[in-house]
């Protein structure tokens, strides 16, 4: 069950619209560093969560919390918009030239489509993608991509940041930067309280012994023009692995399969009757290749 509260969880404040910076916001709302997949990512991983549940229940409430972060910022849009709403829709009516060039970086469909109000989509109109989000049953797995997401949706709010002088918006984004970094640090917590690099491999319940040994810690060099290279003081290519249950090493690329040969195409495919041959170029007949 969720529940609303009709005011914000942080002020969102414009002293000075600018439809260009609603339209870098939305990349915050929908772009894949933004704020509907962490949202998503969190509450499907709740939903899905299986083991202690003070996992699911942290899942939740920060799921949850991003829903308000979605709403802040279609907020600060729709506040950005209103600037959008004289001269500038009037000249998009009247003069109906190259809409880009009028509006001056503004997206159109802020205009066009929501009657300037946020969109579910990216900076370029891209709809929001649900295949970004990461929900794998494993916990510590899901937490690195929790990791991974935070930190590019903090990476992104620190540049739109540094893409306004709108006192407002910048004490906005400084609290979801704030946010941003309590996050990173939860999920690295989690991971620590799961057994930090002792989780390692992930998932660590499948046994190690029936993977290849000769590569699960060797690095393998596919540089064809330097044979030498060996990355001497690397730490990812020399010493004990991070998991401390191997030693990294450097090897060689080199082919240790043959060569793919596969058979002629299937009749019900209707490959061309040139294709129609194995391996050895030998061709068969429809008939052939049916009655096979």
């Amino acid at each position: 069950m969720f529940y609303h509260d009709k005011r914000l969880q942080y002020k969102v404040r414009v002293e000075k619209p600018n439809p260009q910076f609603a339209r870098l916001l939305q990349q915050a709302i929908g772009g894949i560093e933004g704020e509907i997949r962490v949202c998503l990512q969190y509450l499907f991983q709740a939903w899905g969560n299986r083991g202690p549940v003070k996992y699911r229940d942290m899942l939740l409430e920060t799921g949850t919390e991003e829903i308000s972060h979605i709403e802040m910022l279609s907020t600060a849009v729709a506040l950005n918009l209103e600037g959008a709403s004289g001269n500038m829709v009037e000249k998009i009516v009247q003069e109906n030239p190259v809409v880009g060039e009028i509006m001056g970086g503004m997206d159109p469909r802020h205009y066009l489509s929501t009657g300037l109000a946020a969109m579910a989509t990216d900076s370029n109109g891209v709809p929001f993608n649900g295949s970004w989000i990461v929900a794998s049953g494993n916990t510590v797995a899901d937490m690195y991509s929790n990791v991974a997401a935070e930190s590019t949706g903090r990476a992104l709010a620190t540049r739109l940041w540094k893409s306004t002088d709108d006192p407002g918006m910048k004490d906005m984004l400084s609290f979801l930067i704030a946010r941003d970094t309590m996050h990173q640090n939860q999920w690295l917590a989690v991971i620590e309280e799961l057994g930090g690099m002792n989780a390692h491999p992930v998932p660590n319940s499948f046994p190690q012994s029936e993977e290849n040994q000769q590569f699960n810690y060797s690095f393998v060099s596919t540089n064809i023009e330097n044979e030498a290279l060996t990355y001497e003081g690397s730490r990812f290519t020399h010493g004990p692995s991070i998991d401390g249950k191997g030693e990294f090493k450097v090897v060689k690329a080199q082919p240790l399969g043959d060569e793919p040969k596969l058979g002629a195409p299937a009749p019900e495919g209707f490959a061309q009757t040139e294709q129609m041959t194995n391996n050895d170029g030998i061709l068969g007949t429809l008939s052939d290749m049916v009655s096979k």
